[in-house]
């Protein structure tokens, strides 16, 4: 007899080890679990030094977050665990952070923080607790197809979904993990806190990078890697220096405001040199991408990739959280895989993730993705249908080896 949480047992004869940020979407989490009768235990990892952050709003996993994750455990009757992660969290996810923007790539630190940290780390110790599984606060789904393995699927709330930030969750990682919010809304997620007399019930939610204090990146990248603040030359597509910068760190793929130069039509970052240090700028038509060149991808679809392939493998991707899912190929190349979006995408930039799902819209399921290693760009007809290529400089293979 399969419980709620598709397990074999009754609920009070099954541990689960419910990720306790110490905001409100985790601690209803742990709240259910623990209404639903089962063994419930709660940890909360303390990620980077945190005094910096103690009083400050918009950080999960800072003091006052333990303190509020604390808090919720006494007030449902679950034991609670703090670990120090710090060390392994600056190695996996900081310093691969600051890596990143040095190359001139815009990273997401979020999907490294799931991948290496709560879904490798943290997974494993929960193992070692002898929970039969590990449940988060995310918003995201994950169901069993038929007698087959579960499956990842976007959150019934579009607005909410965070399967982007889950691509690279193996299929191994997905039998042990569970989302008991994949099918609410928020709103209902802040009912159900306020139903368990959760303190956090009407806690903001945190919007800025957890590890980053001031709230500004660039003093965290600064710190760690002065090359990256260094200044240098803007340049146009034909490489005529026209302004200059004061680091490419303060740049990104697509953005507009803040170039600091004049132009009698608007100008768009268009890639970010690092060997050089050099920021490309152009018109807005030059943005648009149409092949993608990834890296590190993973896999959950069904059967092995190389076997399904094929010519190419139709699909639905998305380049960035923010956006939608939008058609595409994705096929074999080089030794590595590329996608091929059929109406094209502005901004593609190297760092961010390219996410596979098998519908458009809805609870799609997720396919997997990889990150951007480099794009494809169609430029304007005034330059002949010439192309152009952005991608991180070899400072990005250097940092990454």
């Amino acid at each position: 007899m399969l419980n709620s949480l598709d397990l074999e047992g009754r609920p009070q004869d099954t541990r689960i080890v419910v990720a306790m940020s110490g905001g409100v979407d985790s601690s209803v989490t742990a709240a259910l679990l623990k209404s639903e009768g089962y063994d419930v235990v709660g940890i909360t990892l303390q990620l980077y030094d945190h005094g910096a952050t103690t009083h400050r709003k918009g950080a999960c996993c800072a003091g006052r977050d333990i303190h509020d994750a604390r808090n919720v455990a006494a007030r449902i009757g679950i034991p609670h665990y703090v670990l120090d992660y710090e060390s392994r969290f600056r190695e996996s996810v900081i310093d691969n952070f600051a890596d990143s923007y040095a190359s001139g790539e815009t990273p997401v630190p979020c999907i490294e923080c799931n991948r290496s940290i709560k879904f490798r780390d943290l997974l494993s110790t929960a193992r070692e607790l002898g929970a039969a599984a590990l449940a988060t606060g995310h918003y995201v789904a994950s169901r069993r197809l038929g007698d087959g393995p579960r499956v990842l699927v976007c959150a019934a709330d579009a607005d909410r979904d965070q399967s982007y930030f889950l691509f690279a969750t193996t299929r191994e990682q997905l039998d042990f993990l569970r989302f008991p919010l994949g099918d609410m809304t928020k709103p209902q997620a802040r009912e159900l806190a306020r139903r368990f007399d959760l303190e956090v019930a009407d806690k903001q939610d945190s919007q800025d990078i957890c590890f980053v204090p001031s709230g500004r990146y660039t003093d965290v990248i600064g710190r760690l890697r002065p090359n990256a603040v260094a200044p240098g030359d803007i340049v146009d597509l034909d490489g005529n220096v026209i302004g200059h910068h004061q680091g490419i760190v303060h740049f990104t793929v697509g953005q507009r405001r803040g170039l600091g130069i004049a132009a009698t039509a608007p100008l768009y970052v268009i890639r970010l040199d690092a060997a050089r240090r050099r920021v490309v700028v152009g018109p807005r038509e030059a943005l648009r991408m149409d092949r993608i060149v990834l890296r590190d991808v993973n896999w959950i679809g069904d059967g092995a990739l190389d076997r399904v392939i094929g010519d190419g493998l139709e699909m639905f991707v998305r380049v960035r959280s923010t956006r939608a899912p939008q058609p595409a190929w994705l096929r074999a190349a080089e030794g590595g895989y590329e996608v091929e979006l059929v109406a094209g995408e502005e901004g593609v930039s190297p760092g961010q993730a390219c996410v596979f799902y098998d519908a458009p819209s809805g609870q799609a399921r997720v396919l997997g993705g990889g990150f951007i290693r480099s794009a494809r760009a169609k430029i304007p007809a005034a330059r002949e249908g010439a192309r152009q290529t952005i991608a991180p400089s070899p400072l990005a293979e250097t940092a990454r080896g």
